[in-house]
């Protein structure tokens, strides 16, 4: 990966002359392990500040040429490096992140085995023990960021552009979900589902997975659950609208040409990887989206996590430290991923074995952590039952909500089709309405039709 990685840097700093005046700075000869990007990166370097312009192709052969310290074979390889550099399109922000982590993971490296040579007396440095702390704290405090701050008064113009900006966010294709989000999922979030077993975690995120694809956005779904197969085998339910057990019998043909004209109405892309069952943590999602990147020119708008409570943590091991902190480790993990990523994240919970038949799920029935809804941007149950089954109807009930008024449309019926492995809105939610909903509520938009306190629709809900 470090390999793929500093040829990336190279590359980039030879043709893109944004990036370079960017990074160029917080790059040193010796984060570069391949001896050849060690030498371009130099020559590179004393060009940019002589000149104030990027290289040419020749003139960093030429530069290389002058040089006293290369032979014959290091110089040829060299110009076969030379002529292998081509301009690569790369999304610019993934870029400079990917860089600086690069450079900061290079400088502890390197720091860790400067400390280790002065520990044991090796190095040829006139420093003592006591220097290692500093070493270690410079390398893990290698960082891009150049800013001192907001000032209040320079930076008003800025915070009035925050003020009136148009956020982005991925939108749904539910009514009701747009409504409680205000259109949508912004960036650097966390949004999760709660439901128990059979209730429709997968489905749902496979059904907005799919809806996301359609819109044209790049979907990566992570699965630890099932088989890649099994949600590409729902996701083509739903796309191509398919019974699930016709999958199989549809001609080669016909399927074939489905997919061919989806593809044409599209411009997203859909990865879908499989890890075994709590096996992968933050840091293989990571190192994930760092391969599609280099590997498929791959930047996800949106990441679903299929499910967060059999991830595993980064900072801890399962035997050796108890549920509740050990699912809110990997809820801590898995916003932080959104916020260094710049895109929402879905993912999916257990209730617990009361909130399995609890027909009011809450918060508290969240299964193994409260700390995971603490950590959520966004939360609600999905509830079913058997007279909702019969309807071919499922409930939503918000939990948590950082975008809007959660107590508006508190609750809401969506129509599941679970042989396509669809969801869609419902007009009449006139057995979905909170006891304490008003009248005005309803007029005003937030629900469609009233409920009188007295009338119980909802028994023996399973979530």
């Amino acid at each position: 990966m470090s390999d793929s990685i500093e040829g990336l840097v190279i590359n980039t700093l030879v043709f893109n002359k944004d990036y370079t005046r960017q990074v160029l700075p917080h790059l040193k000869a010796e984060y570069f392990e391949q001896f050849n990007n060690r030498v371009l990166f130099e020559e590179l370097s004393e060009y940019m500040i002589k000149y104030d312009q990027l290289p040419s192709k020749e003139a960093l052969l030429i530069e290389s040429e002058n040089r006293t310290d290369l032979n014959e074979s290091q110089y040829q390889e060299i110009k076969t490096a030379i002529d292998c550099l081509n301009e690569e399109p790369h999304e610019s922000k993934w870029l400079v992140d990917t860089t600086e982590k690069w450079c900061r993971d290079r400088a502890i490296y390197i720091a860790l085995l400067e400390s280790i040579q002065i520990a044991d007396g090796d190095s040829d440095s006139s420093m003592s023990r006591d220097a290692i702390p500093s070493i270690l704290s410079n390398a893990l405090g290698v960082s891009f960021d150049n800013s001192v701050g907001h000032d209040y008064f320079e930076s008003a113009d800025d915070r009035f552009a925050f003020y009136h900006r148009r956020e982005d966010k991925i939108p749904f294709d539910l009514e009701f979900f747009n409504r409680i989000t205000k259109g949508g999922l912004p960036n650097k979030t966390l949004n999760v589902a709660l439901a128990g077993t059979g209730v429709g975690k997968s489905l749902f995120m496979c059904h907005c997975a799919a809806s996301n694809l359609s819109l044209g956005k790049n979907v990566l779904y992570i699965t630890m659950e099932m088989a890649e197969e099994k949600i590409a085998e729902r996701i083509d339910a739903n796309l191509l609208n398919v019974d699930c057990r016709q999958l199989e019998k549809l001609p080669k043909i016909m399927f074939d040409n489905k997919i061919e004209k989806l593809q044409q109405k599209t411009q997203g892309r859909l990865i879908v990887k499989e890890y075994p069952t709590a096996s992968a943590h933050v840091g293989h999602f990571k190192a994930l989206l760092q391969e599609l990147a280099i590997k498929k020119s791959f930047i996800p708008d949106i990441i679903y996590i299929d499910y967060l409570n059999i991830c595993a943590s980064s900072r801890y091991k399962g035997a050796i430290v108890n549920s509740y902190t050990y699912v809110k480790a990997i809820a801590e993990e898995l916003r932080g991923l959104a916020v260094e990523a710049d895109l929402p994240i879905i993912s999916a919970t257990q209730t617990t074995r009361a909130g399995y038949g609890n027909s009011d799920v809450d918060l508290t029935d969240t299964s193994e952590s409260f700390g995971l809804p603490a950590t959520a941007d966004f939360m609600f149950a999905l509830i079913s039952s058997e007279d909702l089954e019969a309807e071919n109807k499922i409930m939503v009930k918000q939990l948590k909500n950082r975008y809007n008024d959660p107590t508006a449309n508190k609750r809401f019926a969506l129509g599941i089709d679970r042989n396509k492995m669809r969801l869609y809105d419902c007009k009449d939610q006139s057995d979905i309405v909170d006891a304490n909903q008003t009248k005005e509520q309803v007029e005003a938009g937030n629900i469609l039709a009233i409920l009188p306190e007295t009338k119980t629709s909802f028994k023996d809900f399973k979530v």
